[in-house]
């Protein structure tokens, strides 16, 4: 070969490895990104950092709502209480939508997690008075997804089945208990 071909030959192979390298580094989750959340019962801030290309650890700090009633209770009532979850996301899809034009800017894409929340006995909101709630920690696998509209705003959902382990020792219970769990949500947000 001549040098002006090597060297042509080269700078075309150069060029695509460059391309695929650059394709490559294209999907990956943000390095850090935060915002709120409101779900249908209740509302979130949550911050995600890049753990790697497709995890990222989302942190997340909020108040849940629940609605009781029953022959027990004179009138149907509700109460809010704190939640703390931590869950490491794998957007396991970044790749599949970038080679569809689809964006995955705020970590839009499918994740599986292992969600895990700790509701503490800080305080209750509720329509009755002396209202505990036990402490509590759930551990449960979930899969879902995650959009945007537009830049800022974003849309969630989410299902899964796990584990709760209730401390009803606590607020004064004979013993604690554990039973199956569901994570259902569905959440619009904004991201800043």
């Amino acid at each position: 070969m001549k040098t002006g071909q090597t060297a042509k030959m080269i700078f075309t192979l150069s060029i695509c490895l460059f391309t695929i390298i650059s394709n490559a580094q294209d999907a990956s989750v943000e390095k850090s990104t935060y915002g709120i959340q409101v779900g249908v019962l209740g509302i979130y801030a949550h911050r995600e950092v890049k753990l790697s290309n497709e995890i990222a650890l989302r942190a997340e700090v909020g108040m849940d709502a629940g609605l009781f009633g029953g022959s027990f209770y004179p009138k149907n009532g509700y109460l809010i209480t704190p939640v703390i979850t931590v869950e490491p996301r794998w957007y396991y899809n970044l790749e599949k939508r970038i080679s569809k034009s689809k964006k995955i800017s705020g970590n839009s894409g499918n994740f599986l997690t292992i969600q895990t929340s700790y509701h503490p006995n800080l305080f209750v909101i509720s329509n009755y008075d002396n209202i505990e709630i036990a402490d509590q920690i759930s551990i449960i696998p979930t899969w879902g997804i995650k959009r945007n509209i537009g830049n800022h705003f974003t849309y969630e959902t989410g299902i899964g089945i796990g584990y709760r382990y209730i401390f009803a020792k606590s607020v004064g219970y004979a013993k604690n208990e554990g039973e199956t769990a569901a994570n259902i949500h569905l959440r619009i947000g904004y991201r800043f």
